[in-house]
Formats: structure tokens, sequence, C-alpha cells
């Protein structure tokens, strides 16, 4: 089961990458040319959020996961942050 997500106004990165830590199954950052980069990968992390290391908010980015219960997971850091 493919689920996409657009996350807003991220403001707590490192919150972020441990709700991707956590995830079980693959998690993509869709790019707005249509590139996916595997977000479980460390060096991919590195690489799609080169631009977040400069600005304290990221305004919007489409995360795509393939696991029910990950998915769950984005909805909560979303809510509680």
């Amino acid at each position: 089961m493919t689920l996409a997500m657009t996350l807003t106004n991220v403001t707590n990165v490192e919150k972020l990458f441990e709700t991707i830590k956590e995830c079980e199954g693959k998690v993509e950052l869709v790019t707005e040319q249509g590139d996916r980069y595997n977000l479980k990968s460390k060096l991919s992390q590195y690489v799609s959020f080169v631009k977040v290391l400069a600005n304290s908010t990221v305004p919007n980015i489409e995360i795509v996961t393939y696991n029910r219960v990950d998915a769950q997971r984005f909805i909560k850091f979303m809510i509680n942050g």
C-alpha cells in the first residue's frame, strides 16, 4: 500500500528524522521534479535536506510511505510536532 502525504511548515527537523528512523518500511521524499529519495538512507537524508540546514522551517515536502503504521507516525508527527 502506497500512501503519499504532504507535510507543511515542518519546524522540528530533528523530530522528523526521528520519525523517519522509527518507520518500518520504505519512506521516500518526492521532489518537485518527481525524483524520489529513500529517506531511510542517511546519505539521502543529507542530500535531500541540505536546504533545510539553511532554513529552520520546511514549507512543504511530499513523503511517500508503503506502510499504514508508518503513515500514522507522520500524522502523529504533524499533530504533535
